[in-house]
């Protein structure tokens, strides 16, 4: 049965993927998106699709619509982009976790909230499972996120409690693909484009911290499936790839799948950056019935492709230009 459905954040890296995913699905798809870090770019060739609808708004401010579902991914991602105005990044977790229930309360429809394993900070307990509470600085850099994320499940879980409202919580872990932003700050994009601009890759620490990077098309499948779970069945839950990788490690494999001649050069790490990150996916796999499928090798090779084209792309044009001029 075809549904109407909403995405916040919609025209960015994650959004744009799922307005593809749920339109070829057969579904009406809302996207809204301020474009402070999503671009019209991502999403321009759905325009033509009749069953696609891109509205210019800001979660901050209430939205009205009728819809069935709602996946609210409104906010910034990267350290770059949510430390530029911390002020508007918890404002954009905390008003627009409030309207968006609000609207699903009015609708009685079913709302995602996207949180992130940043509500863990720089886990005690590794890998991280749901029941772990976290270990964050509330003062430091990064809290506009961490604790703008924390208070925003913290706002599902209340309107669950209080009126009802059928919420889904998912914590996504670090994910990659193709419609990064390339100056996101994201260590993914960072090292790519490094690599082939030859560039040297910026390591920050000593390279000895961990993450675990999961493809978009996992996420994607995940999201999917735990909007489609019971309503007794909340969350949170993590989705994330269990492979755990050194940032240096990540680095060396760059280096290899692009042919580049980049060096390695060392800065020091950034305040609250966390040491391990690891999701522990056991509730996934036993509610979701979810695993995620993508090596990390191979979901590099797609996303190298896609930089490779855009960064050759945007010299071309460059190019153009110039000569034009």
């Amino acid at each position: 049965m075809m549904k109407r459905i909403l995405i916040t954040g919609g025209a960015g890296f994650i959004g744009s993927h799922l307005c593809e995913k749920l339109l070829r699905e057969g579904n009406e798809v809302i996207c809204v998106d301020n474009f402070f870090t999503g671009s019209k770019e991502n999403i321009i060739h759905l325009m033509g699709n009749p069953r696609f609808e891109l509205v210019r708004h800001d979660v901050v401010s209430p939205f009205y619509a009728e819809v069935d579902e709602i996946y609210n991914l409104a906010c910034p991602a990267s350290p770059v982009h949510y430390q530029y105005n911390g002020i508007k990044t918890i404002k954009t977790s905390v008003m627009g976790a409030i309207n968006m229930l609000g609207l699903a309360k009015r609708t009685h429809a079913k709302v995602l909230q996207a949180s992130t394993s940043e509500v863990y900070g720089d886990p005690r307990i590794h890998p991280q499972p749901e029941s772990y509470w976290g270990y964050v600085n509330p003062t430091g850099v990064r809290s506009c996120y961490d604790e703008g994320k924390r208070c925003a499940e913290s706002l599902f879980m209340n309107y669950h409690r209080q009126n009802g409202v059928r919420i889904k919580i998912i914590r996504i872990f670090n994910t990659y693909g193709p419609k990064m932003h390339p100056n996101d700050g994201r260590v993914v994009s960072n090292f790519i484009v490094q690599a082939l601009q030859g560039k040297d890759i910026t390591i920050y620490g000593d390279g000895s911290q961990t993450r675990s990077f999961q493809y978009v098309d996992d996420l994607l499948d995940g999201m999917i499936r735990l909007m489609n779970t019971p309503d007794s069945f909340t969350g949170p839950v993590n989705v994330g790839n269990p492979d755990e990788f050194t940032i240096q490690q990540l680095a060396e494999t760059v280096i290899r799948l692009t042919g580049s001649k980049s060096k390695l050069t060392y800065l020091p790490l950034p305040q609250d950056d966390p040491v391990q990150r690891k999701p522990d996916i056991t509730l996934a796999e036993k509610e979701l019935g979810w695993t995620p499928t993508v090596p990390l090798e191979e979901g590099l090779k797609k996303t190298i492709r896609y930089f490779k084209t855009k960064l050759e792309l945007e010299s071309f044009n460059t190019l153009n230009h110039t000569l034009n001029d």
